[in-house]
């Protein structure tokens, strides 16, 4: 039998959009901490800048790799081993992080931090998805997303009253020990029970992999997303190195995450409203698509402008982004129950994961370009949001649908 259907603000929700706000406060205090951090270490100021491109993509790759494995516990086990399992190693590694002594140790903890953060808010917008009724799904996901992206705003305003960048990995991973005593208070999805106890194969790649249709499906819900993480991994992450080629000095990475971060938070609930109001989540993605193209382009046109108007553009760069909500909750939505936790732990994290090759495709770029940071930007993020567009516009609208299906 079917639990009852908790509420948009029931303890489930709440908990969610706790666990998020961690989350997102562990996974962007190294963009904050970067340079001190770095710098405590030794290292030269362009070794921090090869070091930092270096570490934001080993912790990208941790999370492909968590994605997947709590994906795959998240179908077999259930959605709650996932919640307690991810947030348990993602806070002791935090921890770790905060006694390292050279770049290496770094490097392997924020990898392991990167696994542990993976399960976080796919495994929340799975499991409310699945508990609430589906005209309220959107807007209990949107309330998770805004809530949980001030974690960055926290760790920033965190590292400006401590100072200590130590310190800040310590906070973090003691703020998701102590949500792990709130998650004891949460039940599972009734969906998965019902599944669980029939004989289903549950959480497997085989059966993901067996039709092109379904990895398709897959394959165009990364796609859909990958904007989002062209903006936070490469334009705000390296904002100062930007700043500079715009004739704007003193542009404080962290500051810059922390407006970014603000205004993702009212992309993210707006973007989820609108998708209920439109009765659509593509015709919402499509909104934020274009909202996002536009402050991207005001992005590059800036010309020895102040560090207040660039602050401002970060800032309507993260409302433009801020899908996050909406292509998670459509990779939720895409997928039979015996397959949901899968995709929609996993398809965040490839996101994320992409980080690295766009990091890449930029640094090549530079290559043919000899070394013209602006234009290289320009063309990775034409090539971002081209394939974003092509693969949304083939995507299934899934506002509304059933989810009670499985993968056969």
């Amino acid at each position: 039998m079917t639990k009852k259907q908790p509420g948009v603000f029931s303890l489930t929700v709440i908990v969610g959009a706790l666990g998020f706000f961690v989350d997102v406060y562990d996974l962007l205090l190294f963009g904050i901490v970067r340079k001190p951090s770095l710098k405590s270490l030794g290292l030269s100021p362009q070794e921090i800048l090869s070091q930092g491109e270096l570490i934001i993509s080993i912790q990208m790759i941790g999370l492909v790799v968590g994605g997947i494995i709590w994906g795959i516990i998240g179908d077999k086990k259930g959605r709650l081993s996932v919640l307690f399992g991810s947030i348990l190693i993602y806070s002791l590694a935090n921890i770790a992080n905060g006694m390292v002594t050279n770049v290496n140790q770094y490097t392997i903890m924020r990898f392991i931090a990167g696994i542990g953060l993976a399960g976080e808010l796919g495994a929340s917008i799975t499991l409310v998805s699945e508990m609430l009724p589906k005209e309220k799904r959107g807007i209990a996901a949107s309330i998770i997303a805004s809530v949980g992206v001030f974690g960055a705003v926290t760790a920033f305003f965190v590292y400006q009253f401590f100072g200590d960048w130590r310190l800040c990995y310590y906070i973090g991973g003691g703020m998701g020990l102590l949500l792990l005593l709130l998650r004891v208070s949460i039940f599972e999805s009734g969906l998965y029970d019902e599944v669980k106890h029939q004989n289903i194969e549950r959480g497997s790649i085989r059966l993901l992999l067996n039709k092109k249709e379904r990895v398709l499906r897959y394959v165009k819900g990364v796609m859909i997303g990958l904007p989002v993480w062209y903006v936070i991994g490469i334009l705000i992450t390296f904002s100062d190195e930007f700043g500079k080629r715009f004739g704007i000095n003193n542009i404080d990475p962290g500051k810059a995450i922390m407006y970014q971060y603000i205004a993702i938070g009212v992309g993210d609930m707006s973007a989820g409203l609108l998708s209920n109001y439109l009765k659509s989540r593509k015709k919402a993605l499509f909104t934020f698509y274009g909202i996002c193209s536009f402050f991207i382009i005001l992005f590059f046109c800036q010309s020895g402008g102040s560090a207040n108007t660039m602050y401002l553009l970060i800032a309507c760069l993260g409302f433009g982004s801020g899908i996050s909500v909406l292509y998670i909750t459509m990779s939720a939505e895409q997928f039979g129950t015996n397959l949901r936790a899968t995709t929609a732990i996993s398809i965040p994290n490839v996101v994320r994961g992409f980080l690295p090759l766009m990091i890449l495709l930029f640094k090549g770029i530079r290559y043919v370009t000899h070394d013209n940071y602006l234009l290289s930007a320009e063309i990775t993020g034409a090539i971002v949001m081209l394939l974003a567009v092509f693969s949304a516009y083939h995507i299934k609208e899934t506002f509304g649908d059933d989810m009670n299906f499985i993968e056969q």
